[in-house]
């Protein structure tokens, strides 16, 4: 066991499994407590299987809203998932699909408004990553890749799902540290993140009339399966440390900014806003 502020030095297969870390995230908020603050509300996450799409999805079943989660392949954690969100007393839908795919995007909105009877909040949260140690590593099938996942899914669930959340819904994007600094390894992911901000800011701006409400959270390291799915072991081992915390987020501390844009009691006056959850380190600029 370590001390909090290393990782073990491991890897995992893509996409990244809980059941395969030696070190487990805390991601099912066990002491987190409800305040009814989304009672009757319906929600769909993508990337909702695990880590932070998994602490947004309990959170939000402890606030009274029933969740559907869309997610890849990793069928073990995502049926964990929806027993947490059903522990709850909450609806839970699991949809598994490639969200690269525009026509799966529209699909799990359509199933979640049909199986769950709305839409209320949608959370854009699915993401791809693969470092390169050099630009020129970086292949033209990648970057279209990352991007399909990252972004354009963004762009086509939110539109299958306006029609739903106009007259006070709300899309929440999870953006990153590294969407607002840049990372010479995530080249291409650094990208996705700084539209992913950039496409927050329009839509707030292009969905005011339509009363949607638009945010993002773009948190720093955050300790989830797509870590050692997706790094060397020694960059795993040293994952965080950089912080003025000196170690990672665990998903659990990440989900409540989710809770607050998602509930008009505590974010009705917010749209356009990029909330930077990054253990001390102030904003680059």
């Amino acid at each position: 066991m370590n001390d909090g502020n290393e990782h073990t030095a491991e890897t995992i297969g893509y996409p990244g499994h809980t059941a395969d870390m030696s070190e487990q995230p805390r991601d099912e908020m066990r002491g987190y407590r409800g305040r009814d603050l989304l009672a009757g509300k319906k929600a769909l996450i993508t990337g909702g299987d695990s880590g932070i799409g998994r602490a947004v999805a309990v959170a939000f079943a402890k606030e009274g809203a029933d969740v559907a989660i869309a997610y890849l392949e990793e069928g073990d954690d995502a049926r964990h998932t929806a027993e947490l969100i059903e522990s709850e007393g909450r609806t839970a839908r699991t949809f598994v699909g490639d969200l690269a795919d525009p026509d799966h995007c529209s699909d799990i909105v359509e199933r979640t408004v049909a199986e769950l009877g709305g839409l209320d909040i949608l959370v854009n949260n699915v993401a791809f990553q693969s470092p390169v140690d050099d630009f020129m590593d970086l292949k033209p099938a990648q970057w279209r890749h990352t991007f399909d996942v990252n972004i354009d899914s963004f762009f086509h669930t939110t539109r299958a799902a306006v029609p739903h959340l106009t007259g006070g819904g709300a899309v929440i994007n999870t953006g990153s540290i590294n969407g607002l600094r840049g990372n010479k390894q995530l080249i291409d992911y650094s990208a996705t993140k700084g539209a992913v901000t950039a496409l927050t800011y329009s839509l707030a701006q292009a969905l005011l009339e339509r009363r949607i409400r638009v945010n993002c959270v773009a948190p720093g390291p955050v300790w989830t399966p797509l870590i050692p799915a997706t790094m060397p072991a020694d960059k795993v081992a040293d994952f965080g440390t950089q912080t003025p915390y000196g170690r990672a987020a665990q998903p659990d501390e990440i989900a409540p900014s989710y809770v607050f844009f998602a509930a008009e009691q505590l974010s009705s006056y917010y749209s356009g806003e990029v909330l930077a959850p990054l253990g001390g380190e102030t904003l680059p600029g």
